[in-house]
């Protein structure tokens, strides 16, 4: 029963964001010839400067296929669209809405713990972002050979799980302020601002970039031949079960 109400909860969300990945990634691999021909006009471009610095450097990526992937996909596009539908699937749902709140309050009434209805909630959650995470991003392989190009499976599995794994810090932050606050609004903008700080923030790090929570999530050590990230993806799962149990604390000891 909760785990059957849990996805009824969030299947749309869910839904929405597999369609919008696919055909992301889709857009991804079917643009680089497009890439391709407007790369000679780059060099007409004024790169001084910090950000001329980046446009130049992914240009530069962009001349080979697996780096225009990944610094298109996997930096950018990919850790912004999954973080947003991490932050939607982990708010709501745990408290009742000022306005009513009837859902909430029917798990609460069922014959479980309230770590059970939070245990549920999290790990059918979870499961839906590794979906997320893991199959627009194996389109690319399959789709790659309509563009006269090949991307290997075994780089997608290892960049998604860098994402699965450092991006659940985004929603198990959503989830600890989703019993805090009733309702999706507040948890989901305080997340959202803080998804935006830190892409903001990161150009202004220079070398330190490196280790940035979204470079994590791109698994960039493993892109330039360094290995993965696991530091950071040690600090991820340290962080995000530290929040998780937070809202398994606080929603223990919330009276309803």
């Amino acid at each position: 029963m909760l785990w059957y109400k849990s996805w009824m909860e969030t299947r749309w969300r869910f839904l929405i964001g597999l369609a919008l990945l696919i055909c992301a990634a889709t857009s991804t691999v079917l643009t680089y010839p497009q890439v391709i021909k407007l790369l000679p006009l780059a060099t007409k471009l004024d790169l001084s400067g910090v950000i001329g610095q980046r446009v130049a450097e992914s240009i530069e990526l962009a001349r080979d296929y697996r780096g225009y992937v990944w610094s298109q996909w996997f930096l950018k596009n990919m850790p912004q669209l999954w973080a947003l539908f991490a932050v939607l699937l982990g708010t709501g749902g745990l408290l009742p809405a000022v306005s009513g709140g009837g859902g909430p309050l029917f798990a609460l009434s069922l014959p479980a713990s309230r770590n059970r209805v939070l245990g549920v909630r999290v790990g059918s959650a979870l499961a839906e972002l590794g979906v997320l995470a893991f199959i627009p991003s194996l389109a690319l392989p399959v789709l790659s050979p309509t563009v006269g190009q090949t991307y290997a499976v075994a780089d997608a599995l290892i960049h998604s799980a860098c994402l699965f794994i450092a991006g659940s810090v985004f929603f198990s932050l959503a989830t600890l302020l989703s019993t805090v606050f009733s309702g999706i609004w507040r948890p989901l903008l305080i997340v959202l601002c803080a998804v935006i700080a830190l892409a903001l923030v990161e150009p202004l790090l220079g070398d330190l970039s490196r280790y940035s929570l979204l470079r994590v999530m791109g698994a960039e050590s493993y892109f330039r031949g360094g290995g993965l990230p696991w530091p950071g993806l040690l600090a991820s799962v340290a962080a995000s079960g530290a929040m998780l149990y937070g809202a398994a604390i606080n929603f223990a000891r919330r009276d309803f």
